[in-house]
């Protein structure tokens, strides 16, 4: 397992390299958004089952590829469609490899005109844990199941974990915060900022606790997660290059085209359209309807594995609220930029 001082190591070595440059459904994730506001929910983190993993979580990367609607497919029996939706893709920085579309976006921050465009394409990150729920403020709510295995996943938001990371670069804390005996449980309070949710008031507890027996036997009966189990399944070649081709039709403010991508990438709703033709890592998109202001939003649930799900709902909301805002508030010059870009990607491959 690793030690606290090296996590803190290797916080600082990525804080350093940075400034240089579920299945739907799953009542083992703890859906902490759903709390109320001002209430808290108390989480105990646990250690990855991976020996080799350096911390006690692991970081998913995605691309959110907004289209214009879906086209119609006849064949395939998909009916046209102008709302909306946001399309997950990996990020192959997410399995430690160079990524193409990231490369690509990371230029458009060098010209200030489209350091818009470049953050809307930018990779989103949420992280993996695991853990015990030591208070549930959900818990006489209907709805609210709660599973045989009390190891529960957490699919925590970056501005969680920033709060997360920031305290335990502390000196003041001498033990691991997932320690059986001399651990510390996590706080997440939510409140509200304008019309999203807002968690900067979560924290670390104050005084160390031990985990009960009770969860000790939990532990030995059902077994830490693996968690880069629950990532997604590695691009193939193929998959790449229709992640690349999808890109540049999102650019260009294309709808989504099921007779080309639903072999391997498709929205929420429909079934892949030849499985023989699609890779392993077939996987379907967050669909969010962003035309809606985030309160009349629903976070939507999918029928895949956990790595769909792992964005809080809030993040899907604001994500697809600020990127249509962005849009309609020049659109002649955001379809000018797309033009642009599509120029640099082509230009570039020539």
């Amino acid at each position: 397992m690793p030690s606290l001082a090296d996590i803190r190591a290797r916080l600082a070595q990525q804080e350093t390299k940075s400034k240089g440059n579920f299945k739907s459904g799953d009542s083992a994730v703890y859906p902490h958004w759903n709390i109320d506001e001002d209430e808290t929910a108390i989480l105990r983190f646990l250690d990855d089952a991976d020996t080799d993993n350096p911390f006690f979580w692991v970081e998913r990367t995605m691309f959110k590829f907004p289209f214009n609607g879906v086209k119609e497919s006849q064949e395939n029996n998909v009916q046209a469609s102008d709302k909306p939706i946001l399309l997950q893709v990996p990020c192959m920085e997410m399995y430690g490899d160079k990524d193409e579309v990231l490369d690509e976006v990371r230029t458009w921050f060098k010209d200030p005109s489209l350091e818009e465009m470049g953050r809307k394409y930018w990779k989103k990150r949420t992280y993996l844990f695991q853990g015990f729920v030591h208070h549930d403020p959900m818990a006489d709510k209907d709805g609210n199941e709660v599973p045989e295995n009390p190891i529960r996943r957490f699919m925590i938001s970056p501005s969680i974990f920033g709060l997360i990371k920031n305290t335990l670069m502390d000196l003041d804390i001498e033990d691991m915060p997932t320690d059986p005996e001399n651990g510390l449980d996590y706080r997440i309070k939510k409140t509200t900022k304008g019309s999203y949710a807002d968690y900067s008031s979560s924290s670390w507890a104050r005084k160390e606790t031990a985990l009960t027996q009770e969860e000790l036997d939990a532990i030995e009966q059902f077994g830490l997660y693996n968690l880069k189990d629950f990532l997604p399944k590695k691009p193939g070649a193929k998959d790449l290059e229709i992640i690349k081709e999808m890109f540049e039709a999102s650019v260009e403010g294309e709808a989504y085209d099921y007779d080309k991508w639903g072999a391997y990438f498709v929205p929420y709703g429909m079934d892949k359209a030849d499985a023989s033709k699609s890779s392993d890592t077939a996987t379907k998109a967050v669909t969010v309807d962003v035309t809606k202001t985030p309160e009349e939003a629903t976070p939507v649930k999918e029928e895949t594995s956990l790595a769909d799900d792992v964005a809080t709902a809030e993040e899907k909301i604001a994500e697809a609220s600020e990127s249509v805002d962005a849009e309609e508030a020049k659109p002649d010059d955001t379809s000018s930029k797309a033009q642009d870009i599509l120029k640099m990607i082509r230009s570039r491959q020539k």
